[in-house]
């Protein structure tokens, strides 16, 4: 290739990829995926404090597959169509950058992957480009990079990680490891040091979703054979490698393997290797498995942040055969994702059979676009829990109506709620909001909408929980527990409609943990209390624990848990408020059928 392919190694990405400036004039990044399959496009605002949620004000997908335009024979060349198509394409991505959106020109990327890194007249397409949006530079990723930006990417979504990740593509497939809370001793200098240890190991392979279905479409058994062998032997090689290279990863292997059951695959909890996918094919299987969980309708709309089990994601036969039989439209799922299927499940299938029990398996959202963002930050945001930056987002879905003054006092509220529940049950690593770290999230939303009446806010907290757009920590079962808690703050008298949201949003929390619907429900009605008495959000901590305090004991039985809850209410708030008022409160617990709990509740001056 001549000087004008610019290619980023990992030896040129210091200089390639500028860091984040957090004072700035703008701090709006432009960033453009050229992938084998699709042109991805998308703006995000990195402002500090924010920086690490990566926010998303702008995206756009082109239905472009660049791995579909290579010709079959033996050169490998871009139509003139197509050359002209995508140059247009990314000089229009150019204008609603720079014109629309006033992103600066330095800080717009363009990332081309396998299908540029093949095609023998890539530098006629970036002659295109460059004719077309004059000062747009295009980036081609050497593999190392486009796993590191994967890798990166995919764990965005999370606060710590530690599993496989695999990137399936159009053309190729790859597989890495990553600890983010390992031990540092060994990696490589800088503080991208695990995430570049897991770049140079990654193991990249020819296998991508459209390679990889042109070959079963168009070849014959023996050559589809040969080369399902090839995927197989190479996935094996893969994990074998990065085995030799984590002793992380070996020790884990090892205790799966010494723990292997006589049926395949493990469920959560067991031991076993947790897997992280991204990447449009895996991305279509994520769709399937959503299709056929046993919750249906399966209550969150994203694929993203899905997690399921070693069991279930092995069910490929099926998916297989239901993916053939069914004619009806699979949500998330397009007609071109639909036709590769049978190239999905042979990377799934291979994958399977080169890890050891899978324990757990969990689909990402993010991929090289953040991946990119999250090399331009400093180690201190990007390895700073997101969780923890909600309650700085006004953008989050519902509107929080705190005045800034009052913002260090989310503690003090949390400390009063966290106060109803007996001490030794200790409910830090619990389902709950308290658990989930979503308590400052859920604080903050106590008094929010306090002019809609509260039927109307128990369904908003249904499905603000599952419509708000993905963002970094929130997994699906975190939405759920926020949503059925905020549900339950506002009483959960539901329409019919809503009804069958809340009870699959409650079967998703109760696979993770029993107990979790129950506490919900104790949560909200215990918020519910807190909220009769102050009827905004308080301005002192003491106006607090003046008018309300708790105190919590527990005795477990023999078949049941019970839970007594006094309440205490200053003498001045006793006067205009019904005692049964606040019972009344805690009647949806009995309501809700916890059978093997029991709360009760004395409410003294």
């Amino acid at each position: 290739m001549d000087t004008l392919v610019d290619i980023i190694t990992l030896d040129n990405l210091a200089q390639k990829m500028p860091r984040w400036d957090p004072a700035a004039d703008s701090q709006l990044y432009a960033l453009v995926d050229m992938g084998s399959n699709g042109i991805r496009f998308s703006i995000s605002d990195l402002s500090p404090p924010r920086a690490r949620l990566l926010r998303c004000v702008y995206r756009e997908r082109a239905a472009i597959s660049l791995f579909d335009a290579l010709s079959s024979g033996p050169s490998l060349l871009f139509p003139d169509e197509t050359i002209s198509l995508v140059a247009q394409t990314l000089a229009r991505f150019w204008a609603i950058a720079v014109d629309d959106y006033g992103v600066p020109p330095t800080q717009m990327r363009v990332f081309a992957t396998e299908a540029m890194r093949r095609a023998q007249n890539a530098t006629a397409m970036l002659e295109a480009i460059r004719a077309a949006a004059p000062g747009l530079s295009v980036c081609i990723l050497a593999p190392q990079v486009e796993t590191l930006f994967g890798s990166l990417g995919a764990r965005s979504g999370f606060v710590d990680v530690k599993g496989l990740f695999l990137d399936l593509g159009g053309g190729s497939v790859q597989m890495t490891y990553l600890d983010t809370q390992g031990d540092k001793a060994g990696f490589p200098e800088g503080d991208l040091g695990p995430e570049v240890a897991a770049a140079l190991a990654g193991q990249s392979l020819p296998f991508g979703a459209a390679r990889l279905i042109k070959v079963l479409e168009q070849s014959d058994a023996e050559t589809q054979a040969a080369q399902i062998s090839q995927l197989r032997s190479g996935m094996s090689e893969a994990f074998r490698t990065l085995r030799a290279q984590f002793p992380s990863l070996a020790a884990t292997a090892a205790a799966a393997e010494k723990h292997r059951g006589s049926a395949e695959g493990t469920s959560a909890g067991e031991q076993g290797i947790d897997v992280y996918l991204c990447g449009g094919g895996f991305r279509g299987y994520g769709s399937m498995l959503m299709h056929n969980h046993p919750i249906q309708p399966y209550p969150v709309p994203s694929v993203g942040s899905l997690t399921v089990s070693g069991t279930f994601f092995g069910q490929t036969q099926q998916l297989l055969k239901f993916n053939c039989s069914f004619d009806d439209k699979i949500f998330g799922m397009s007609k071109r994702r639909r036709a590769q299927f049978p190239a999905i499940i042979a990377v799934v299938e291979a994958l399977i059979a080169a890890v050891p029990p899978i324990r757990s398996v969990t689909f990402c959202s993010g991929g090289n676009r953040e991946g990119a963002l999250m090399v331009s930050l400093p180690s201190d945001v990007r390895e700073s829990n997101p969780l923890l930056l909600f309650e700085n987002a006004t953008e989050s879905p519902v509107e929080l109506s705190v005045p800034s003054p009052q913002r260090a006092e989310v503690q003090d509220v949390l400390d009063i709620l966290l106060s109803a529940f007996p001490p030794d049950l200790h409910l830090g690593p619990a389902v709950t909001v308290f658990g989930l770290q979503l308590g400052a999230r859920y604080a903050r939303q106590i008094w929010t909408r306090l002019g809609e009446d509260d039927d109307a806010n128990a369904s908003a907290a249904l499905h603000d929980a599952i419509s708000c757009p993905d963002q970094p920590g929130l997994t699906h079962l975190a939405r759920a527990v926020l949503g059925v808690t905020l549900c339950a703050r506002w009483g959960a008298r539901l329409a019919p409609i809503d009804e069958q949201l809340h009870q699959n949003l409650r079967a998703l929390m109760d696979s993770a943990d029993p107990d979790a619907s129950f506490w919900a429900d104790y949560t909200g009605a215990v918020t519910a209390a807190m909220a009769t008495l102050l009827r905004r959000w308080p301005k002192t901590q003491r106006s607090i624990r003046d008018t309300i305090t708790f105190r919590a004991t527990s005795e477990r039985g023999k078949k049941k848990l019970k839970v007594h809850l006094e309440i205490r209410i200053s003498v001045g708030a006793a006067k205009g408020t019904d005692p049964d008022s606040l019972l009344d409160l805690f009647k949806a617990l009995k309501k809700r059928h916890h059978d093997e709990k029991k709360v009760t509740v004395t409410i003294n001056p």
